[in-house]
Formats: structure tokens, sequence, C-alpha cells
């Protein structure tokens, strides 16, 4: 009955132009996420190896490894993302872009990278296809609208990691946050308090400041914050998502470094 009733809604011919016209919108998305992460050039090769799930090695030696973007691992079973990265890269010539090409301490050097001949920019690829999250490293805000735009478009389609619940944390589970400690983490939640310490400003989620889950600002992050309309006090009873690095500081934590870390959400 259901078979028949899409069959009758949608011939064949009708559900064949739709399907064309989605895989057009996502292959438009590519050249406009290139054009925000315009850098300049910085070498190019044919990708001899992929390492892991955001770092590759070229013929010559080099590695690099991909700027703005984080593996995306919610749990332990998918830790290692590096499969989709080959799909994408093996054997395949490739053209770097960044500020600069000054390696970072393990060596790698961090690009923007195409792949040659095309406008499709791989960190655009893999947020898109729910393989990987927004750093929220990337200064450019150009740059950075565009892969959170792209991280945007998978989480709404719910693909890869997006396809269940384990991608985000929720701040009434500090236990689950915590778990992810050493890990880049999306967490959400509603700011229940702001307080201020000496140089750093908290964002508490839980009555138990010890235990709950909060995001640290330092004093010096604040006029970035204010002139980006999230002056911390204003986020107080808001919902909204946070990214980056979970510490252990009784409870978990997360530290502000940058204001493209935090969004407030819809609903508050």
């Amino acid at each position: 009955m259901r078979a028949s009733t899409i069959t009758t809604g949608f011939p064949c011919a009708r559900r064949a132009k739709i399907a064309l016209g989605a895989i057009a919108l996502v292959a438009a998305a590519a050249p406009a996420i290139a054009a925000g992460c315009a850098y300049e050039p910085q070498g190019e090769g044919r990708v001899a190896a992929v390492i892991d799930a955001r770092s590759f090695r070229l013929e010559d030696g080099r590695e690099v490894v991909l700027a703005g973007i984080e593996p995306a691992a919610p749990d332990k079973a998918a830790d290692n993302r590096a499969p989709a990265l080959a799909a994408i890269l093996t054997g395949r010539e490739v053209e770097l872009r960044g500020e600069d090409d000054t390696p970072d301490r393990y060596g790698r050097q961090p690009a923007f990278v195409l792949l040659a001949g095309s406008e499709t920019l791989v960190q655009g690829e893999l947020l898109a296809r729910g393989e990987a999250l927004v750093s929220a490293t990337v200064a450019d805000k150009d740059c950075s609208a565009s892969l959170t735009a792209a991280e945007a478009t998978a989480r709404q389609a719910r693909r890869g990691i997006w396809a269940g619940s384990a991608a985000i944390k929720n701040t009434e589970s500090s236990g689950d946050i915590l778990a992810g400690i050493g890990r880049f983490t999306v967490v959400e939640g509603k700011v229940l308090s702001v307080r201020q310490a000496g140089a750093t400003t908290y964002l508490n989620f839980g009555r138990n400041w010890t235990r709950d889950f909060a995001v640290t600002i330092s004093r010096r992050m604040l006029p970035a914050f204010e002139a980006a309309g999230l002056a911390p006090k204003s986020l107080e009873n808001r919902r909204i998502r946070v990214r980056g690095w979970v510490e252990a500081r009784g409870g978990p934590r997360i530290e502000v470094l940058r204001v493209g870390q935090i969004e407030l959400l819809g609903g508050n």
C-alpha cells in the first residue's frame, strides 16, 4: 500500500528528476565553500597515503593536515574515520592553500585542500558527508561561514555522525561529556548562570559548579565576544552550542578561545 502511494504521487521520471536536482544542489555547494576559503596557493602534489582522519602524505614526503576541521568521533567505535578521507584523496592530485606553509609541531603542513582541476574543497566534502566537525579555529569569516554551513547541511540531513544522537552531548549528562576528556566535542544546553572569578568567566550549565559542565572564557576574550553581540552575561538562560576540547577540572570544562566556538540556538 505504501509503495503504491509513493509511485502514484511521484512517477519514475519525476523521482529521477528530483534525485538529479538534489545531486546538483550538493555539487553546487562545493564551489561556494572553495570560494569562501580562497587562501593563497601553498603547493601541490599527488596523495601517496592517508595517515588518519584528517592528514595524509604526498609522494614527495610532505605530510599535510586538513585545516579548519576536527575528526568526527562521537564514540570509541567511530574514532578512526580515515576511510572517508581515503575515498576522496587516494591517488589524487591536490592543491594546497593557506595563509602560510609553516609546519605544525608534528611537522605537518596545515592547509585547505582542493582536488586538482576542480573546486572541490576536501574539508567541505567531509563536513557535508558528516565525517568531520568544524574546529572554529578559522579566523577568516567567509571561510568559517562556509565550513559551518557545510556541517549544518549534514546535520540537517542526518548524514554520517549526525544519523544518531551521540554526536552532540547534552549538558545535563556531565558524565557523558567527561567520558570524552581530551577529545574535540560538541555540547548543547541551557546556560543557568554566568559568574566571574578572577580573570575567568564561567558559563555554568548546572547547580553544582564543581561537578557539572561549564564553559570558561578568559578576560582577554571578552571584548571579542561583546563585539560579536555575545556578551557572556547575555547568554544567561539561553540555549547554546559550544565546541572544543573537553578538560576535567572537577567537572567537565571547555575553554573558549574564539567566538566561533559558541552558537546561539533557536527556541531560547
